[in-house]
């Protein structure tokens, strides 16, 4: 067993210092389980790959619909160094940051209102029900048509998606807090935007937090959506393209990056929840 640091335990009391050492062998088993973790999450990936591309190699599968994974990642790297792939990542990656940003910040606040307003959540419950319950594909010819085949018809698309999934989790989280808390600020006085402010909203931070990674995975699967009905550029238009000439490799490639573009997204707002309610 490795030596406990004994200077981080200088000054303390006995039982100060025995809760010290048990919190740095605890740290110091969730890092080598993170690192265990870590290693099976890179074998798996390196099994895939190779049984993939074995499987092709010795014609398990069709390479024609499956390809390869020295296929896909030659492609990958011949449209790196034309330029090709970049500018279609960027526009995806444009339009998902702005789908996400507006479907967590128009689903909040749909939650406020009707959570302030119960004759308001009565009146759009069996909407909202409805809206979450259709298909959002079947929308997508109604954008095309009231905002045109471009930028804001991806976005309606990615809207229909965030919004009403944040609204039902954080209008959830909001009926979810203990009411002995709305009753101690409503005792003191409090009006309703001060039981909001002390009660509500405090108890309901990590699920509103937490609607953030959601919304990521949404808001990818909104703009390839989108991206798939109207688009002329984007990740999304770049499997729609490589459907309709036959070349399944550019369509498995393209996944490839939604899916590493997507998983560091999802990193991204996962620190930032982490940091959010750390200082909490």
């Amino acid at each position: 067993m490795r030596e406990i640091d004994r200077s981080s335990t200088q000054g303390l009391t006995h039982d100060d210092q025995l809760g010290a050492v048990v919190h740095q062998q605890f740290v110091r088993r969730k890092k080598k389980e993170t690192r265990y973790v870590r290693i099976v999450q890179l074998c798996l990936l390196i099994v895939f790959f190779t049984v993939w591309e074995a499987a092709a190699r010795l014609k398990w599968i069709d390479v024609l619909l499956f390809s390869y994974p020295t296929k896909v990642f030659k492609l990958l790297w011949v449209k790196l160094l034309d330029g090709s792939l970049l500018p279609h990542v960027g526009v995806t990656v444009l339009e998902t940051m702005i789908g996400f940003a507006l479907g967590t910040l128009f689903g909040t606040l749909l939650a406020i209102v009707i959570w302030w307003s119960p004759f308001f959540s009565r009146v759009l419950d069996p909407y909202i029900v409805v809206l979450n319950s259709m298909p959002k594909v079947a929308l997508g010819p109604l954008f095309i048509v009231g905002f045109g085949p471009g930028l804001l018809s991806i976005i309606a698309t990615t809207l229909s998606i965030t919004v009403i999934i944040t609204t039902l989790v954080v209008y959830g989280s909001f009926k979810e807090v203990d009411q002995n808390y709305v009753k101690v600020v409503t005792l003191f006085g409090g009006n309703k935007r001060k039981v909001f402010q002390k009660a509500i909203l405090p108890a309901s931070f990590p699920a509103i937090v937490s609607t953030l990674k959601v919304n990521v995975g949404l808001a990818w699967v909104g703009v390839i959506v989108g991206e798939f009905l109207v688009s002329k550029s984007g990740l999304g238009y770049l499997i729609i393209y490589g459907f309709q000439v036959f070349n399944f490799t550019l369509v498995i490639s393209t996944l490839f990056v939604i899916a590493i573009v997507a998983t560091f997204m999802y990193q991204v707002v996962s620190k930032f929840e982490k940091s959010l309610t750390k200082h909490r």
